[in-house]
């Protein structure tokens, strides 16, 4: 089976994040990076499972392991745990995400960029 491989970037003007997507088999790897200093700050990885509020529904659990003095976790874990349960496969994320100084403002529009950055994965394997 051949493996497909794409990148996204956000264009938001500030604060932009990029991602290599790559699909393994069914399995879905994704390296999340931005920043002035990009590198490997956590790695999460999630699972489709049945809903705990209802079973009909796909939800997804998930695992994080976090760099000392890293703090990507949490933004890695959601992308993880929205892309495993809406594309109800197995999913690895890394990220690692840099900007000195940044400002609690700053943030919170990496934590946004992050979210249009899965919308723009899921945008692209809804067309594969």
């Amino acid at each position: 089976m051949a493996t497909t491989e794409f990148k996204v970037k956000t264009n938001e003007g500030t604060y932009d994040v990029e991602a290599s997507v790559r699909l393994i088999g069914k399995d879905l790897l994704v390296a999340i990076w931005g920043g002035e200093k990009p590198h490997i700050g956590a790695v999460a990885i999630a699972q489709p499972r049945p809903s705990l509020r209802d079973p009909a529904i796909t939800g997804a659990t998930a695992s994080v392991f976090c760099f000392l003095g890293h703090k990507e976790d949490d933004p890695a874990k959601a992308a993880a745990e929205i892309l495993a349960a809406t594309l109800n496969t197995q999913v690895v994320v890394t990220a690692g995400i840099h900007w000195d100084s940044i400002s609690e403002e700053g943030i919170q529009k990496v934590v946004r960029n992050i979210q249009i950055l899965v919308e723009l994965i899921l945008k692209k394997m809804a067309m594969l």
